[in-house]
């Protein structure tokens, strides 16, 4: 019998490896059943005591960019959220470019009179075919093991009750629904807090369904940051411009003319953006990333 492999994961803690977790991201990212088996197989039989997340992350990635760059790149999607820093205005522009594909009108730093203060809300969106105003808080991270915690849901809740608590006499509530986002994942005592008091969450694998990995994919609307082809200074260029995402530079070649790449780069990147707007999306219900 196989003695069981105890990695590290990157909050620091430990946790024995299981390839069906792999074979299930690789999968979710869109490889093929025999690549991503493919791929498993030659990780397991390498990895050793201690390996690192990150590390076999980055082993299985060179291997799957060598199957398909449009599949690497949306395997690296996480990644992909954490290069948006290092402020969270860029993660603030991408997640309403998500809301406005999935066809809300947004405002991002919107000042909303509650019954004590005034908050500036980082996200303001509302949705005339559902006639439902939503305002949310967003927290960026540029380290993939800090999770969002309690402090933080406790904070969102007080600021929303304060929102939520306007008087009706002078004005309606100018929001429905409070929503506190963040690109990596929550603590067990912030989700728990969260579902008791009624703050809504989105993040990296929450909820199950719906998460955030779930609305990007269902919505192809993926970081500009995902391209495996471009480099990290090429990428920080195009957020400067404003191009946020990769359906971006698909609607508008033109909007890569500030990196002043050569006509036979641009078709390469063309080419692996198509490809990645382009993969299915039924593999969304599975294991998380």
């Amino acid at each position: 019998m196989t003695k069981p492999i105890v990695i590290i994961k990157s909050d620091g803690s430990s946790e024995i490896f299981n390839p069906t977790f792999l074979i299930s991201s690789l999968r979710r990212a869109g490889a093929g059943e025999h690549a991503a088996a493919r791929i498993t197989e030659t990780i397991t039989s390498t990895i050793a005591p201690g390996t690192s997340s990150k590390e076999i992350y980055t082993r299985a990635f060179a291997l799957l960019r060598k199957e398909a760059r449009p599949v690497a790149a949306r395997y690296a999607l996480r990644r992909a959220l954490l290069e948006l820093g290092p402020t969270g205005h860029p993660f603030e522009d991408f997640i309403s470019h998500l809301y406005r594909a999935e066809g809300w009108q947004v405002e991002t730093r919107k000042i909303i009179k509650g019954k004590c203060v005034a908050h500036e809300v980082d996200f303001y969106a509302s949705h005339p075919e559902q006639n439902t105003y939503i305002a949310a808080e967003l927290k960026y991270h540029n380290d993939p093991g800090y999770k969002t915690d309690l402090k933080v849901a406790l904070y969102v809740k007080s600021r929303f009750d304060d929102i939520f608590n306007c008087d009706p006499a002078i004005r309606a509530c100018p929001i429905d629904q409070g929503l506190l986002v963040t690109n990596t994942k929550f603590t067990s005592e912030a989700i728990a807090y969260a579902e008791c008091s009624g703050v809504e969450l989105l993040g990296w694998g929450y909820p199950i369904k719906g998460n955030l990995f779930d609305r990007m994919s269902r919505a192809k609307v993926y970081p500009i940051t995902t391209l495996v082809g471009l480099s990290r200074a090429e990428k920080r260029m195009l957020i400067e411009q404003g191009i946020i995402a990769v359906g971006q530079i698909v609607q508008n070649r033109r909007a890569l003319d500030p990196l002043h790449l050569s006509a036979a780069k641009v078709g390469e990147l063309l080419a692996e953006a198509e490809g990645l707007l382009e993969l299915p999306d039924e593999f969304r219900d599975t294991v998380s990333l």
